[in-house]
């Protein structure tokens, strides 16, 4: 990425924002998202990124984090959120928060945090499309040591697990060796099947 142009803020607002309002399962939203812009901050990711230059040399870093576990706390939390915005009470929405406060916290952590995890990944899907949508260009990255960017976000005091982090910025096209070669992609009958 050339990390001499910056992505306008109005266009990062609006892929985070595009993030936030992907739907999740039960309408839950058990991640958040951790905007990245300082520099020295950066250069500890980059160092536990096999040091990958798209994470200092994006305009912004974007890091997804799962919530670590469902608990009682959050899922009555978004669901008296939901009662709030909407100003009902109805029974069926009880009788389902009910389900979900009976059955997710008695999962385990870890089942949670996968689930969790495949949320964040809606937002991420969500924020690349947005990215596309914005002319930013987007890289969607796994390629980093998790315990230790929780580490430098702190996040595990915040309940939360790094899941993906997404840098977004404008490609450096004279650095760029995949700039002009023709996308590769299995072809539809190898990838798509219909019963």
């Amino acid at each position: 990425m050339d990390p001499a142009r910056k992505v306008p803020q109005e266009k990062v607002d609006r892929i985070v924002e595009a993030a936030r309002l992907a739907p999740t399962s039960s309408g839950l939203q058990p991640f958040e998202i951790v905007v990245v812009t300082d520099p020295e901050v950066r250069e500890r990711i980059k160092a536990i990124a096999w040091n990958q230059g798209q994470v200092t040399d994006s305009s912004h870093l974007l890091v997804f984090a799962a919530w670590d576990d469902y608990t009682a706390e959050r899922i009555n939390a978004m669901f008296d959120l939901t009662n709030e915005v909407r100003g009902i009470r109805n029974e069926g929405w009880e009788n389902y928060r009910a389900m979900l406060l009976g059955s997710y916290p008695q999962r385990g952590s870890e089942v949670n945090f996968a689930h969790a995890a495949r949320q964040a990944y809606i937002g991420l899907g969500a924020a690349l499309i947005a990215a596309a949508y914005e002319e930013v260009d987007s890289v969607p990255m796994e390629g980093f040591d998790p315990a230790a960017l929780d580490e430098i976000l702190g996040l595990r005091a915040r309940g939360l697990r790094s899941a993906a982090i997404l840098p977004l910025g404008y490609r450096d096209a004279g650095g760029d060796w995949l700039v002009n070669l023709e996308k590769v992609r299995r072809p539809r009958g190898q990838f798509v099947s219909e019963v």
